[in-house]
């Protein structure tokens, strides 16, 4: 009966874990084959404070999202925490999803780092969603919360 139920609790497992990946890929920011970030290194915006783009040969792939770094020694420290490095909702544009709760196009090479998490922004066109974010990133970050709780929960 032990092997039983520890069968059925494993199983339990596996399909929540499924469901899990299979609702990132459906939510997440992904590009072709899952990528993440548009093959930027989300490890680098922490350690060198600017967008670098990353390297296929080190590359991950975590709960169905794939990430490339620029080095072995990110993509190592990635590996101990995921969630650490990940961006935000998702990877969509923080400010659209705090404005009105839209998963919009973000542009990797505009970000802000606000305590210990990475937002991303969308810029095009002359339109910098992060400067209008810093206007009012209280409200805005409370609010993009909750959005992206409704979307990824």
């Amino acid at each position: 009966m032990k092997q039983i139920l520890f069968a059925a609790f494993l199983l339990l497992i596996g399909v929540s874990a499924m469901s899990q990946e299979a609702l990132r890929k459906k939510e997440f920011n992904l590009g072709k084959n899952g990528l993440a970030i548009d093959g930027y290194d989300p490890v680098a915006y922490f350690k060198e404070n600017k967008a670098v783009k990353g390297n296929s040969s080190f590359a991950t792939v975590y709960q169905g999202a794939t990430y490339y770094f620029s080095s072995a020694d990110n993509k190592e420290e990635f590996k101990k925490n995921p969630a650490k490095y990940e961006p935000q909702y998702g990877g969509w544009c923080a400010y659209a999803m705090g404005k009105n709760g839209e998963k919009v196009e973000i542009d990797p090479e505009t970000f802000k780092i606000v305590d210990g998490k990475l937002f991303l922004f969308y810029n095009r066109f002359f339109n910098n969603t992060l400067k209008s974010w810093n206007k009012d990133e209280l409200n805005l970050h409370t609010k993009a919360d909750v959005n992206w709780k409704k979307i990824f929960q």
